[in-house]
């Protein structure tokens, strides 16, 4: 199993770290083994680097030296976990992805202008969540035609015929999720809510109803 630069950086100082810890507490290796349980052989080897170290080993160590276990194996620091947004804009519609990794979920906010209100259907491969953040958003799916205000969801399958874009009152802001082989993001409803359309929709208001007619 191949490691990172730094998970193997970590890994090779762990023998130096134990041999420096064991010499500033002037133990022998006998006295570490009696401590430990580990037999003198394998702390020998975990010092010298030979021996790969584990968490069955390396556990009972800090536990005699009572230091932590990252000082034993100075784990490297957890990536920063913030997005970096970057926004770019496709047919006017400013787009900010929301996450950074490939994947076949992607999460974006989008901001659609007013001007983006005539409706040119198309259809691909995937399944889309919406949820409305402000504004009123314009949904057709094949010969539906349906409006969803702040606080309501939709979601359906992109294969359908389908657009979305302002009402012409405003823009409109919404976070979308978005599975391009087809992924489905399930919204969690009350017992007995709504059905689903010939379309393939399922919108929500939102305190988590459904709409049988955008359904």
């Amino acid at each position: 199993m191949e490691h990172s630069p730094d998970i193997a950086r970590s890994l090779a100082g762990v023998g130096p770290r134990l041999r420096e810890l064991r010499a500033r507490r002037a133990m022998t290796l006998a006295a570490l083994s009696d401590a430990t349980g580990i037999s003198k052989s394998t702390l020998s080897r975990l010092e010298s680097g030979s021996r790969r170290p584990s968490l069955e080993l390396l556990l009972p160590i800090s536990q005699t030296y009572q230091v932590p276990l990252d000082e034993l194996i100075d784990a490297p620091e957890v990536g920063d976990p913030r997005v970096r947004l970057t926004p770019r804009s496709v047919n006017g519609s400013v787009i900010l992805p929301l996450t950074r990794q490939p994947g076949p979920l992607q999460a974006y906010k989008m901001v659609i202008p007013v001007t983006r209100s005539t409706p040119e259907l198309c259809t691909h491969e995937g399944y889309e969540w919406f949820y409305v953040l402000a504004g009123r958003l314009r949904l057709v799916l094949s010969d539906r035609d349906l409006v969803l205000g702040t606080g309501e969801a939709a979601e359906f399958d992109t294969r359908v015929p389908h657009w979305f874009g302002s009402t012409g009152e405003g823009p409109v802001e919404l976070l979308s999720l978005f599975g391009r082989q087809g992924e489905r993001m399930h919204v969690r409803a009350r017992p007995g809510g709504g059905s689903r359309s010939e379309a393939g929709a399922t919108t929500r208001d939102g305190d988590g109803d459904e709409d049988g007619d955008g359904s």
